[in-house]
């Protein structure tokens, strides 16, 4: 509906505009987990679509596994994919780029013991039921726990489940802990306890993040889509960043998260301090995409080769990071 072309000016002239926008509307899937996280603010307006110049219909995945095997069908061209399930795509050759880190993950991802199941400590996990979405963040930064703990896999039950399972499986006391990121985890810990976030597990070597990718292709051929989608994000984002006293419960943005996303209003504004939002300028930064993130994504490769996730690891993943739509959107 927003594209523009010249032959639309002329028709505009004799009054046909709205009939040919409408019969040359493409249409742009984006991938998204339905996180509680100020994007979530744009999502049913039309700022992405003006900022991008295609109509965008917001697929919402389970997990990352599903987001490699969309995007490696050609099916969605841009999507958020957390840093474990981005490794294993790039490893695997899938022809995406990162282009924008969407949130650092703090306690937004943790382990939670349901109440009455004697876990109080990773080393209690030995024996227990253990859900998680395998490939996912959540896994990495369960397999990097267990493994700072000298705890071996084969000591507990690992059940690969998705988040709306996981949901299920606790209120069916059919599982004893899980590592899963919000809304899920909120409810959660209504009858369970935080063991530990991903925070923690950062600081033992194994650090995520969910970032932005894109089809390669498609965004060499449309570069001002994806600066666009840069621009809209990275306002939602400035907009907490500046001002995160502001988004309480009773907040518009708040509510409109809620609105949403399906999470509650009162637990929002926990879950976005669960993160860390990085604007534009940090990002391109040598901290970040600019530098460290490659060998930071390497290091993930490398331990998901060990754990038997992955059989090859590129020598080097710099390859699969662009700058460009930060660049652009920041006007350099």
């Amino acid at each position: 509906m927003f594209k523009k072309t010249a032959r639309y000016a002329t028709l505009a002239l004799i009054g046909l505009l709205p009939m040919a926008t409408a019969a040359s509307a493409e249409t742009l899937i984006i991938g998204n987990f339905g996180t509680p996280i100020p994007m979530m603010t744009k999502v049913k307006t039309e700022d992405y679509a003006k900022a991008m110049g295609y109509d965008v219909e917001w697929r919402k995945f389970a997990s990352g596994t599903d987001v490699i095997a969309a995007m490696a069908s050609g099916d969605v061209k841009l999507a958020a994919l957390g840093s474990s399930p981005f490794a294993i795509a790039a490893s695997q050759g899938v022809p995406i780029k990162l282009f924008m880190i969407g949130d650092v993950i703090g306690q937004a991802e943790s382990l939670i013991a349901h109440d009455g199941s004697g876990i109080s400590s990773l080393a209690d996990l030995k024996g227990k039921r253990v859900a998680v979405p395998v490939g996912s963040t959540a896994h990495f930064s369960l397999t990097g726990a267990l493994k700072h703990e000298g705890i071996s896999e084969s000591d507990l039950t690992i059940l690969s489940m998705s988040p709306d399972q996981i949901a299920a499986a606790w209120e069916q006391n059919a599982i004893d802990a899980a590592w899963i990121w919000d809304p899920v985890q909120s409810q959660l810990l209504k009858s369970g306890t935080r063991i530990m976030g991903a925070d923690e597990t950062a600081k033992w070597g194994y650090p995520t993040f969910d970032g932005w990718v894109v089809n390669s292709q498609w965004a060499e051929e449309n570069p001002e889509a994806v600066a666009g989608f840069v621009k809209v994000t990275a306002a939602a984002d400035a907009a907490y960043i500046d001002n995160k006293d502001a988004w309480t419960a009773d907040s518009d943005e708040v509510k409109e998260i809620a609105t949403n996303t399906g999470a509650d209003a009162a637990q929002v504004p926990g879950i976005l301090g669960g993160y860390t939002f990085l604007k534009p300028a940090d990002q391109v930064g040598s901290d970040w995409l600019g530098g460290a993130m490659a060998p930071a994504i390497k290091s993930t490769a490398e331990f998901l080769k060990e754990a038997g996730r992955i059989d090859s690891v590129a020598d080097d993943y710099s390859q699969f990071i662009t700058l460009k739509p930060l660049q652009d959107a920041m006007g350099e």
